[in-house]
């Protein structure tokens, strides 16, 4: 089905954004204040709808079931590819490995872009959670099973406020670490997301 694209210039720009704020939360304001071009937030968030349906860029709503549509939401932005993060990233393999920042950007896009795919095939959600400076990476939902997603792409991290503030707040069938000293990121990527239910 084609759709009619009346701002082309923002639909480009907001998939660059995509690209480099891939795995990280960001207001439409905030995005309309980096974007320059006249547009406002429901056209965002529509141009977003279709940059996720084109397999590009997704936008995960707040759990549990905030709609990404709404004027108040503030998306997660995930790339859908990670090769495309990486066009936008203008750094050399050796520098983004040394770049903390931009490497846990990455951890989480690669975590975060087959979860998105795999289970969209298979009927389930993918959601991000946040709640006082505490947050989830990733949140799993299917049918009455909720999972929870931590990606770490550095050292072992002992504690996990965030997972627990959400596990008080939901029943949570699985809490997940991916890296960090929790399961390993090959084995994660080798896992379909629907066996993480079992």
């Amino acid at each position: 089905m084609m759709t009619r694209v009346d701002k082309r210039a923002l639909l480009r720009r907001l998939f660059e954004l995509g690209c480099v704020y891939s795995a990280q939360v960001l207001s439409y304001q905030k995005m309309l204040g980096q974007l320059q071009e006249a547009g406002n937030t429901t056209t965002l968030a529509h141009y977003l709808s279709l940059l996720q349906g084109a397999g590009l860029v997704g936008g995960l709503s707040r759990y549990p079931g905030e709609k990404v549509h709404q004027k108040a939401s503030s998306p997660k932005l995930l790339v859908l590819n990670t090769a495309l993060m990486t066009a936008y990233s203008h750094l050399g393999q050796e520098q983004a490995l040394r770049d903390n920042e931009y490497l846990g950007k990455e951890v989480g896009s690669t975590v975060g872009s087959p979860l998105f795919k795999g289970l969209s095939k298979s009927g389930g959600e993918l959601f991000c959670w946040a709640s006082r400076n505490r947050e989830v990476d990733f949140v799993l939902a299917g049918g009455k099973d909720v999972v929870s997603v931590e990606v770490k792409s550095g050292r072992k991290r002992l504690s996990l406020p965030g997972v627990e503030a959400f596990s008080r707040e939901f029943k949570v069938k699985r809490k997940l670490l991916v890296g960090g000293g929790g399961i390993s990121l090959d084995e994660f990527l080798l896992t379909p997301p629907e066996a993480w239910f079992a």
